[in-house]
């Protein structure tokens, strides 16, 4: 594992790109987020930052691991549903930050749930480890989805 390390930290890079790609949409999120009537259960902005940098890391680790076991041909179908929800999870703050869609967030955070979820499934039966490695990340994306459709329906002037 310890010669692997390098390819981990490649893993947790390209995975980077995703956060850094929703991040560059989302400038103005902290202000936009601040407007806001949020539920009383919702998170204080600060906390999106180190939560995500962990689910990152911890979404890395698994695919990783799945890409150690069998290689982009061996798991082709698993590193693509995995591709797929990082391109998902990037666009989420395109449709609530840039375009201000409620509806938009909402069905896009929807089909972003279907994908880790179909994700966490396929890295589960390739490796248990791998899986359970996801589960963080579906538990946050399901609170995501019930935050994005509160906060839109909280806000129908402004999303």
């Amino acid at each position: 594992m310890l010669q692997s390390f390098p390819s981990l930290l490649a893993w947790i890079f390209g995975t980077s790109i995703a956060a850094v790609g929703g991040a560059v949409t989302a400038k103005a999120a902290a202000e936009f987020y601040a407007m806001l009537q949020k539920p009383f259960w919702a998170p204080p902005a600060w906390l999106f930052g180190p939560a995500w940098t962990v689910l990152y890391i911890v979404m890395a680790t698994a695919a990783w691991r799945i890409w150690l076991q069998a290689g982009f041909r061996g798991a082709s179908l698993e590193l693509s549903f995995y591709l797929v929800q990082l391109v998902l999870n990037m666009a989420w703050s395109y449709f609530f930050f840039v375009r201000r869609s409620g509806l938009g967030a909402t069905v896009e955070v929807a089909c972003l749930w279907l994908a880790v979820a179909a994700t966490l499934v396929l890295f589960w039966r390739r490796d248990m480890i791998a899986g359970v490695l996801f589960v963080p990340y579906l538990a946050w994306v399901s609170f995501a989805t019930a935050l994005t459709v509160s906060v839109w329906r909280g806000n129908p002037t402004l999303l």
